[in-house]
């Protein structure tokens, strides 16, 4: 049980940053299947390439997104859908 509270609670941590929440919308809601990669999250997000690059990371790291590389472009999706019940929450 200990293990399972440490876990969530990483996962809790990644999502509990404003650019991480906001690259978590676009991919929910905002971005079309075909662009959600790096260079269209930072035009929406205008913020540097490498810095989004680092959030996704986070994200992929702890089980939330997961990126399919399609030729020379990786599209990211949410795969961990209590990240979209949390974008609701936080909405209400």
């Amino acid at each position: 049980m200990k293990n399972k509270y440490k876990n969530e609670s990483e996962r809790l941590k990644a999502v509990a940053h404003p650019v991480r929440l906001k690259i978590l919308e676009l991919l929910l809601l905002e971005l079309p299947v075909e662009a959600c990669s790096v260079n269209a999250i930072q035009k929406k997000l205008d913020l540097p390439q490498s810095t989004i690059s680092q959030h996704l990371q986070i994200l992929k790291n702890k089980g939330i997104i997961d990126g399919i590389k399609t030729g020379t472009k990786v599209c990211y999706r949410v795969t961990d859908m209590r990240a979209a019940k949390i974008l609701q929450i936080l909405k209400q």
